[in-house]
């Protein structure tokens, strides 16, 4: 009984560590981590607007419902948002930049774990390239063998771009 009661309390004790590391290391690097996927969010919305100076995020609550792409003046050139839909085996995030007019200027597929070698292909250049300049995303050709994941990409996007085309005031 002895023998057992001091193997709780190595293991209790061994336990105690472990937790207060933990903490510590995550009271460490928790602004670190922050800044990181803020200038990771960053570059994905000017890579999307490059013609954008800076962005506003628009939010409700919480919630950030898009990011207002503003030139140097503080003029509107268009938006950027985050969509996202359910692919063949994860969560596709995307994040697009349209004009005012509602013309997409480019997507950037920010967040994908699609199996490798097919559902990743949403990711590469001759995929999402076939989104800009397009007003409707009907043209937008699926990957053959990634239909389910390419497709979630052209839907969530479309339909993110429809809600917000009143935002803008497009056709």
């Amino acid at each position: 009984m002895k023998e057992m009661a001091r193997y709780a309390a190595v293991l209790g004790t061994i336990c105690l560590v472990a937790s207060a590391s933990l903490a510590v290391v995550n009271s460490l690097t928790r602004d670190k981590i922050i800044a990181q996927a803020q200038a990771e969010e960053e570059a994905s919305l000017k890579e999307v607007m490059p013609a954008a100076d800076h962005f506003e995020a628009v939010k409700k609550d919480t919630e950030t419902l898009y990011y207002r792409a503003l030139d140097k003046d503080g003029s509107l050139i268009g938006i950027c948002f985050k969509a996202e839909a359910k692919g063949y085996s994860s969560t596709v995030q995307t994040v697009a930049g349209m004009f005012k007019d509602g013309t997409i200027n480019a997507i950037k597929v920010v967040s994908q774990n699609e199996t490798p070698g097919l559902g990743t292909k949403v990711t590469e250049p001759s995929f999402t390239d076939q989104f800009k300049g397009k007003k409707g995303l009907e043209e937008v050709q699926a990957i053959t063998g990634a239909t389910i994941s390419s497709r979630a990409v052209i839907d969530s996007v479309a339909k993110k771009a429809e809600e917000l085309k009143g935002i803008l005031n497009a056709p």
